[in-house]
């Protein structure tokens, strides 16, 4: 076989696998509220969450959401360890689509404390980029409270209540409905 031959027998095999039927890619949103609701399953089966809202732009129609942003509300004395693996795995999800996730924490009495540290490795003086207010005090807690803080209507009356019960307190986007709160309503 000569070299040109070769080269039609690749034009040939790219040709055949362009014409599969490949399904598109979801959209940012849809990407992102599959991932929340898998987030969402993981978590409200560990121990001490109470609460787990839906806040942010996936609440509204922004067609392409930067991330998505989550607020779990458990007891201040909670072990953080197995919701941060779950975060992680919902911000690496997000970054498949060139998107990212936030896990914001509040206590029982409303109190914002954080975010989710998304380092694997989080103990004191790990890091000295980390610009957590008290960094490892509180394994995976990432107080930068000086950079980001909840209000606390938004903590007490999130837009969007998933979990023990779903709660819209604003106008609901229909895919948030299809792909999160019907698959949601139905294991609940």
């Amino acid at each position: 076989m000569h070299a040109i031959d070769h080269v039609r027998v690749a034009e040939v095999n790219v040709m055949a696998v362009s014409r599969r039927t490949i399904p598109p890619d979801p959209s940012p949103r849809e990407h992102l509220l599959r991932a929340v609701l898998q987030f969402v399953k993981v978590v409200r089966a560990m121990p001490g969450v109470t609460r787990i809202a839906l806040i942010g732009s996936l609440t509204t129609e922004k067609s392409h959401p930067k991330d998505a942003d989550v607020l779990v509300v458990i007891p201040d004395d909670v072990d953080l360890v197995p919701l941060a693996i779950a975060g992680r795995r919902l911000q690496g999800t997000a970054q498949q689509r060139n998107c990212g996730a936030d896990i914001f924490i509040a206590n029982a009495a409303k109190e914002y404390r954080g975010r989710i540290c998304h380092w694997r490795e989080c103990r004191p003086g790990l890091r000295i980029s980390c610009d957590a207010r008290h960094c490892g005090q509180r394994t995976h807690l990432h107080d930068d409270l000086d950079d980001v803080t909840l209000q606390v209507t938004l903590i007490r009356n999130p837009p969007l209540e998933v979990w023990p019960v779903i709660v819209r307190r604003c106008a609901v986007p229909r895919d948030v409905e299809e792909l999160l709160l019907r698959p949601l309503a139905s294991i609940l």
